[in-house]
């Protein structure tokens, strides 16, 4: 180790890279109050919180202490890392707390413990690879990615004596067998980590790819062999419910299932594809921890407008959008704010995403006749308050979902439009008649999906004029601008953005309303006459771009002016 080292240590790290010229005092000041309320080190917080970069962080550390920062072809390879780990008693947790790799080479005939970190000056990694080395220890630097890629390959290794063995009657003792379980604990524990919608297991001609649905857009963590491939498929159909046997048609499957301490539905989905089955898995929350509506991200005026809408006794409410908008969130949450226990509550659904106590649900089952259409007029017999239907799919189903409403029920729906006032058009073109359709229509609220910016590292938008000014001609100008931009830290996975939230668009049938859909008028007076204030969903992204939820890229990305 460096003569320097522990001098180093001794140092106060904020000094030195105000010194260097690195950060300044305000960069300094910030960090140390963050260091009060949170663990870890200065140089760490300092990049958390952007203001310092980790590659100037690494050139900085490597100067001052004299270690080598090792690139990704430098690192041990994993079964290196492994027997390191078998040798010490470490394990991935712990290696992963401390953002550190370690494993032993020989050296003038002597065996060195090699430790690559963020942080080689950490006490617990110091104490640690004394005490494993006896004092024969080499440390390195090391990027967050290039340690993470070592991490995230060690599942993998330990199921490289994975052999395929043919025959259906194998499937299931090879699901059951121990690495195989873990690699797939390990894809769930990560899907959770990062916040995943997702998961897509994809085989190809020599290995398979594991890839995250994260914020709406798909990422690659992990890559194994394809002769793994049938053992990790059959676990994954094993948990669903699945036949492990059927590897020619598509399945559907579901089960409850606890990771990390949280329950979660899992719902799969297989479908034949060249080299195997195309799996994707979806992760759904249970309903306690649906976010309510101020955490979808409805103003409070569209909750007014929803509050008023499910108000109603009997009528249509509908939510559109395209699909993965957040249209089920929306209308489970309209459902948990009408389960107050007087109300008779019923579904039919394709599939039945939550479980909800106190509301009898129904999935349709269209192999065996149960449609959306029968599944509605069984419904009705069962003297219901409120109905659910998932989605209004043809013609029969919106003309029963029709006659429902005005026999004194009320009807909440989906459809797939680009707009809420399109919902109208839409209904009239599958054949329900405008007359009708005026008296039972109540409201209809659009939506999509934009990222949310990180508040970890989100800064300031340089070049907002343009924004600022459509918000200005849209009378949305009002209190101070806070346009931001995403830059990336490790609180968010580098990607500049944590979640995600709703923009939406409200459209109240009012008495005005109703004349104009009888007489057929075209989307553009219904719009005037409907939309609630700020206007369309464009509007509403504005505003919350102009807040600092979002940016205007990606309002500008999900809705049109």
């Amino acid at each position: 180790m460096p003569e320097d080292f522990n001098r180093f240590g001794r140092l106060r790290t904020g000094e030195l890279l105000l010194d260097a010229g690195l950060i300044d005092a305000a960069d300094l000041e910030q960090a140390l109050e963050a260091q009060q309320r949170l663990s870890g080190l200065l140089g760490g917080l300092l990049v958390r919180l952007g203001s310092l970069s980790e590659a100037d962080l690494l050139v900085f550390l490597s100067k001052q202490l004299g270690l080598p920062v090792l690139s990704l072809a430098e690192m041990p390879s994993p079964a290196d890392v492994t027997d390191a780990m078998k040798q010490t008693g470490g394990s991935i947790p712990w290696l992963r707390s401390k953002e550190a790799v370690i494993w032993f080479r020989q050296e003038d005939g002597e065996r060195v413990l090699c430790c690559a970190s963020r942080h080689p000056l950490d006490p617990g990694l110091q104490d640690a690879a004394e005490h494993w080395s006896g004092g024969r220890s080499r440390f390195y630097l090391a990027s967050q990615q290039t340690l993470e890629s070592v991490l995230a390959a060690l599942v993998t290794n330990t199921s490289d004596d994975f052999v395929l063995r043919a025959g259906a009657d194998r499937l299931r003792e090879m699901a059951e067998e121990a690495p195989v379980i873990d690699f797939v604990n390990a894809i769930f524990s990560e899907a959770i980590a990062r916040r995943a919608s997702d998961i897509h297991i994809e085989p190809y001609e020599h290995q398979f790819a594991v890839r995250l649905r994260i914020d709406g857009q798909l990422q690659q963590v992990r890559a194994a062999p394809r002769v793994q491939f049938d053992a990790v498929s059959s676990r994954i159909k094993l948990l669903s419910g699945m036949d492990i046997a059927e590897r020619r048609l598509p399945q559907d499957g579901r089960q409850s299932i606890r990771v990390n301490g949280r329950d979660l539905d899992l719902r799969v989905s297989s479908l034949p594809s060249t080299w195997g089955e195309s799996l994707v898995l979806r992760l759904l929350g249970k309903t306690t921890g649906l976010p309510t509506l101020d955490q979808l991200g409805l103003s409070a005026a569209h909750q007014d407008v929803l509050s008023a809408l499910i108000g109603h006794p009997n009528g249509i409410v509908l939510v559109t959008g395209p699909t993965g908008s957040g249209k089920t969130t929306t209308i489970y949450r309209l459902l948990l704010e009408l389960n107050d226990g007087v109300r008779k509550i019923l579904t039919v659904e394709d599939p039945v995403e939550f479980d909800l106590p106190g509301v009898t649900q129904m999935h349709v089952r269209a192999d065996i006749g149960l449609t959306f259409a029968s599944g509605l007029r069984s419904i009705l017999r069962q003297d219901p308050d409120v109905i659910l239907v998932g989605e209004i799919r043809d013609a029969e189903t919106a003309k029963i979902a029709v006659q429902a409403a005005l026999t004194g029920h009320l009807v909440i729906s989906t459809l797939h439009t680009n707009s809420s006032v399109a919902a109208i058009s839409r209904l009239v073109d599958l054949g329900v008649e405008p007359f009708l359709l005026a008296d039972v229509l109540r409201g209809v609220m659009a939506q999509r999906l934009v990222r949310r910016l990180c508040p970890v590292c989100s800064a300031p938008e340089l070049d907002a004029q343009g924004a600022e000014e459509q918000a200005r001609l849209k009378g949305l100008a009002s209190g101070q601008p806070n346009w931001r931009s995403p830059r990336g830290c490790a609180e968010c996975d580098h990607r500049g953005y944590t979640g995600r939230i709703g923009i939406y668009e409200a459209a109240l049938v009012t008495p005005e309303v109703q004349a104009a859909i009888r007489e057929n008028a075209p989307e553009s007076i219904l719009s005037k006459l409907a939309l609630v204030a700020p206007g369309n969903m464009f509007a509403d992204g504005l505003v919350k771009a102009r807040m600092g939820l979002t940016n205007f890229a990606e309002v500008s990305r999900a809705a049109q002016e």
